[in-house]
This record gives C-alpha cells, sequence and structure tokens, in this order.
C-alpha cells in the first residue's frame, strides 16, 4: 500500500474523470492521498473532495507562494481563519518560487515565515515548495532554529549537499515522478537518502513519471516512482511501499485520521 503525499486531485484537470481516477489509484494501491491547498480559489473544491472521500483524501491548508501577491495578507488572514477551525494534516504548500516571478520574494519570504510560526504553534508538519528558493528556505529554517518545525520537501530536485541540509533539520524528502527522468539530476540524491527520510508523492496532474512524461499525471502511477527508488537501492518495491508508507504516517501523523473504510 502506498501514500501519495502530495497530490492536487481537485484540479479542473480531473473535472471529467475524478470517480474513475480514484478507482484506479486504489487498485494502484493507494491507501490514501494528501491535498496540499493552493489559495482561496482552490479552496472550496480541495475541501469538496476530501468530504466526498474522507478515508481517502486528507486537506492540507496554507498559500502557495505562487499565489502571494498584492493581497498575500488576505489570503494569510484566510488560513488562519481555516486553521482554528478545524484539524488539518499539515499546512502546505507553502515556500518558495522564484521561477516565474521574482518581484514578490520578500512577500514570500514573509508568508513562510508566518506559516512556520503556525506551524509551530499548532504542532503541523509543512508541505515545502521550493522552486529555484532551496538554499534559501534552507536558511531561513536554519534561521527559525526550532526542532518543532517540521516537514517535507515536496518535489525534491537539490543536490546532496542540500538533502543533507534538510534531513540535518529534520525534514524529509518528497520524492515524485522527476525520480524517472532520464535527466532529473536526482539518482545521486537518491542513493544518498536516509531510509527513514524519503516520501512518495505525485504532485498529479504535473510532473508524470516515465512514461508517461509529459501527459497529465494521476496518483494510480506513484508505484513508478517506487519502482525507480527499488531499482536504486536494489530492494523489492514492496519494500519501498512499506518504508514510505511508514515514514508518511510518522511525518504527518495520520494515526490522527483513522480511516473508517480502506475500500
Amino acid at each position: 500500500m502506498f501514500i501519495d503525499t502530495h497530490t492536487h486531485l481537485y484540479s479542473p484537470k480531473f473535472d471529467h474523470d475524478r470517480p474513475e481516477m480514484i478507482v484506479r489509484a486504489k487498485q494502484a494501491g493507494i491507501q490514501r492521498v494528501l491535498l496540499p491547498a493552493i489559495d482561496r480559489g482552490s479552496h472550496e473544491a480541495m475541501l469538496a473532495l476530501e468530504a466526498a472521500y474522507p478515508d481517502f483524501c486528507l486537506a492540507m491548508i496554507g498559500l502557495h507562494p505562487v499565489s502571494v501577491q498584492d493581497d498575500f495578507e488576505e489570503e494569510l488572514a484566510a488560513v488562519e481563519r481555516y486553521l482554528s477551525a478545524r484539524p488539518w494534516v499539515a499546512i502546505g504548500e507553502i515556500g518558495m518560487d522564484l521561477y516565474w516571478d521574482a518581484s514578490f520574494q520578500r512577500q514570500q519570504e514573509e508568508a513562510f515565515l508566518r506559516q512556520c510560526e503556525w506551524a509551530i504553534a499548532y504542532d503541523l508538519p509543512i508541505s515545502i515548495h521550493a522552486r529555484n528558493a532551496i538554499d534559501n528556505l534552507l536558511e531561513i529554517l536554519e534561521g527559525i532554529g526550532n526542532p518543532k518545525l517540521r516537514g517535507v520537501f515536496h518535489c525534491f530536485t537539490g543536490d546532496v549537499s542540500q538533502a543533507r541540509r534538510a534531513v540535518d533539520l529534520g525534514f524529509y524528502l518528497g520524492i515524485g515522478g522527476v525520480a524517472t527522468f532520464k535527466n532529473g539530476g536526482i539518482q545521486e540524491v537518491i542513493q544518498w537518502m536516509p531510509r527513514d527520510r524519503v516520501v512518495l508523492e505525485t504532485d498529479a496532474p504535473y510532473l508524470a513519471p516515465s512514461p508517461y512524461r509529459g501527459k497529465r499525471n494521476e496518483s494510480a502511477y506513484l508505484p513508478l516512482v517506487a519502482r525507480q527508488i527499488a531499482a536504486a537501492w536494489e530492494a523489492p518495491p514492496e519494500e519501498i511501499a512499506r518504508l514510505t508508507t511508514t515514514n508518511a504516517r510518522r511525518l504527518f501523523d495520520l494515526d490522527r485520521f483513522p480511516m473508517r473504510d480502506a475500500g
């Protein structure tokens, strides 16, 4: 059984076949999926999906860095209201993205720091988006220096040195479809990764693994990522499933969310 720790199954890209897609995921051995939030524009769809599949989907809450614009204070206020209203599996996805536009870098840093403070206060893990900003975020986390702050670098694409810094801070590495790309650049990281600090993800509908690269991703493809790691570690895929599921359950404290029906 697998846990997809980062997947946007509420995306409009699934509107025409969402029930069938979820059936395919369960048939592929996906036990649970964690839904990262983006912004106010997607909260309703995310929460509706969680309500429709309460034993399969668990929602996070947070402000995605790409959505940090001039109104980011209003977006953060919405996150804060949600945080006090109900339990969440994590705060995410949060972080920094300097790939598309660096003009809001200061605001992204402020939003990230604020949400880290909430993660500490609410004792929740964080799911970090770090595009062209891994070193920036590592420096911020090192500056915070609070051992209660924990989480995962989602879709990790850094090098071994950056991976080591993240693990030393108590963070996990989220590995997805990039691991299957010939030019993905993270094979050395996969070889190095501590077995107890890796979780699997798809980031669906994005970053589909080979042989589906360039097409819509979905949670049913997660075993392809596991097989890539299994080959690198010279371990059976079943062992990767066991290890990463154990890691995900520990990081996100999934025992807080008992399943009524595993089917």
